[in-house]
């Protein structure tokens, strides 16, 4: 599914992330409809349909089901009003705020040809410091990084990341990033963003000895599920990751550099009810 920043029209925005769900889990437009809190199981294909729109109230609902936050959220209540205003006077208010929100937080995704972005946790790392520590030297950066990186490598990074347009390096030396956020693309990308999630549960691991709890947080929990649990557990897992993701993007005055994993993965194999009886 596209960034929420390219949709100029929402019903097909409900359409995509409907089927995007489908795609990778059980979901249904009753279930979906059910997580909106809308009693009727084919309001939102007419929705999707262009055939129906939200209100004011469905809006919210709509929010909430799709685990919309922070710029995210925001830009989806502009995009409602944009599309039900009833002329081009009224709509103006709403796509100049979906503009500016647009610029704003443009996201980039990742396709097949720049999979280096993904190749372990440096050049991510670095796209972030860059732009905090203006006027720092390589080797600065890297003695700010809890993980070994040397000068020379934070030089490749950079000169990658400037390459490739994920940083642009300005008339005095500084950092600035050309998207907020960084996405992948499916297509070519697994082996690299395999590869990367490994790294970073590896690094995950070393942080429970590394760090005090105070500047930590990790916690698990072993569930009892069946399909259907566990479908309605991955959503939820995404849509808070959307969240995150949503409020971390509008931090101001950022000081300090975070990953952040989720893990939910199977701890026995499928039992076999008719071959226990």
């Amino acid at each position: 599914m596209k960034p929420i920043t390219e949709y100029k029209d929402y019903h097909p925005l409900i359409k995509d992330f409907y089927e995007a769900q489908k795609r990778t889990s059980y979901f249904s437009w009753r279930e979906f409809a059910k997580l909106a809190g809308f009693s009727s199981p084919t309001y939102l294909r007419l929705v999707s349909e262009g055939k129906s729109n939200l209100s004011r109230v469905s809006m919210n609902r709509m929010i909430s089901a799709m685990g919309l936050a922070g710029y995210e959220a925001n830009y989806f209540i502009a995009l409602v009003n944009f599309c039900n205003a009833k002329d081009d006077e009224a709509k103006k208010p709403y796509w100049k705020e979906m503009r500016q929100i647009a610029l704003e937080f443009k996201v980039r995704v990742v396709d097949k040809e720049a999979v280096e972005y993904f190749d372990g946790w440096k050049n991510q790392v670095v796209r972030e410091l860059a732009p905090m520590m203006n006027g720092a030297t390589p080797g600065q950066m890297a003695k700010t990084c809890c993980n070994e990186i040397s000068a020379a490598e934070v030089s490749k990074s950079l000169e990658f990341l400037t390459k490739a347009g994920f940083l642009k390096k300005g008339a005095d030396g500084s950092y600035r990033q050309t998207e907020k956020n960084v996405v992948a693309s499916t297509e070519g990308m697994a082996y690299a963003v395999h590869a990367m999630h490994h790294k970073m549960l590896q690094l995950a691991d070393e942080s429970i000895e590394r760090f005090e709890p105070q500047e930590r947080s990790v916690s698990s929990v072993t569930l009892t599920v069946n399909r259907e649990s566990y479908e309605r557990i991955a959503q939820e897992i995404d849509a808070f990751r959307k969240k995150i993701a949503a409020m971390a993007s509008e931090t101001e005055d950022a000081d300090q550099i975070y990953h952040l994993n989720m893990q939910l993965f199977p701890l026995t194999w499928k039992l076999n009810k008719d071959e226990e009886k």
